[in-house]
């Protein structure tokens, strides 16, 4: 199974790796050949035997294009753990002010928001471009969409942290239920 990715020309170095050692990494994960054209770009993964592992693969490789680190973007090679990307072109036109407005709401103060979200959430989230990824479990990265969706829609913080807080205590209700029913 061969896929094509495009990520940006900044964030090859990071796919790349010190010595080729991260793309080596993720080569052996995915048991995946990787083949990177630096002029544009355009990155290819080849992978033949396992359709599940080139697509987790191709997923880290978008992760990386996505802004996340290497470190963060093999976490996807958890059957558990998904990537989600957001695009904030449909909310605002490239670079315009509003833009810049959304960003800033996710973020927060000295990033702060984003913090909290990634706290309560358990997730990962990267403000790239005009996009914004999360990483992490299926139920708490719902939680964590959602939260992004609020503030992208003017919600004031205060009421997407209660939220979040609501929904902390959900998940781990449904965490220790599922605890013990693997208990005899």
């Amino acid at each position: 199974m061969n896929q094509e990715i495009r990520i940006p020309k900044d964030r090859i170095p990071v796919l790349i790796g010190k010595g080729g050692e991260a793309k080596r990494k993720l080569e052996e994960l995915g048991h995946s050949k990787i083949t990177v054209n630096s002029a544009t770009g355009d990155v290819l993964i080849e992978n033949n035997e396992d359709a599940i592992l080139a697509m987790t693969t191709f997923e880290a490789v978008r992760a990386i294009g996505r802004g996340f680190s290497l470190e963060r973007s093999v976490m996807l090679f958890n059957d558990q753990i998904q990537l989600a990307v957001i695009s904030l072109r449909e909310f605002a036109k490239p670079k315009s002010h509003r833009l810049h407005e959304i960003k800033s709401r996710i973020i927060g103060r000295n990033g702060r928001t984003r913090e909290i979200i990634e706290e309560l959430t358990e997730t990962r989230l990267c403000v790239y471009g005009d996009t914004v990824s999360i990483i992490g479990e299926l139920m708490p990265i719902q939680y964590a969409i959602q939260a992004v969706e609020m503030l992208i829609n003017g919600r004031k913080h205060r009421t997407v942290y209660q939220f979040l807080e609501k929904s902390t205590r959900e998940i781990k209700t449904i965490k220790l239920k599922e605890s013990f029913d693997g208990v005899p």
